[in-house]
């Protein structure tokens, strides 16, 4: 798999996470720690999809 791949995959889960996250607070009874938790991984994908963007290799 090309790191241009990856980058497209990454990107792709961290879209399907803004949508969780999104979809979790319209309820009324949101999880906050479930909400907590998205939004870390979803901080994480972003780094690593600026890490292998900004890597030329």
């Amino acid at each position: 798999m090309s790191t241009t791949d990856y980058v497209v995959q990454l990107t792709e889960k961290h879209h399907r996470i803004d949508d969780k996250i999104h979809e979790e607070m319209l309820h009324p009874s949101a999880d906050q720690v479930h909400i907590t938790e998205l939004k870390k991984e979803k901080l994480r994908l972003k780094q690593k999809i600026e890490k292998f963007s900004a890597d030329p290799n």
